[in-house]
């Protein structure tokens, strides 16, 4: 099975347009690769999942020309919540207008949903 890393950018280049100035800035903004694994599925040390979610992100960033990549992880942290530090120091570095794009394996990273919630609520079988 394969999965493609899911992007958000902190401009829309289709409303941007061919404005090479806005262009050249954003890329010089950090690209941030956030990886999350909750707390049940915690290893000692750094998880294999973690492992696996930055070297996937590293690679998408590196094929698809993302320069200025910096790891936010939150390792151990359900995603049930944020009041997790690496997401509140992202979340910092968006608000300072620091963060050009963020990179992650899926939504769940995000949002603390996992496929057992999505199945609770009717999302998946």
């Amino acid at each position: 099975m394969t999965c493609n890393p899911i992007r958000f950018d902190s401009t829309e280049p289709e409303r941007l347009g061919k404005d090479e100035k806005i262009m050249k800035s954003n890329q010089q903004k950090i690209t941030a690769l956030y990886c999350r694994l909750s707390q049940e599925d915690e290893l000692e040390g750094e998880s294999n999942s973690i492992k696996n979610q930055k070297s996937m992100l590293e690679k998408y960033a590196a094929d698809n020309g993302f320069g200025n990549c910096r790891f936010y992880i939150d390792d151990g942290y359900s995603g049930v919540s944020f009041e997790r530090p690496d997401f509140k120091r992202m979340i910092a570095d968006m608000e300072k207008g620091e963060i050009g794009t963020v990179i992650t394996k899926d939504y769940c990273a995000i949002i603390g949903l996992n496929q057992k919630d999505l199945e609770n609520q009717g999302i998946l079988a």
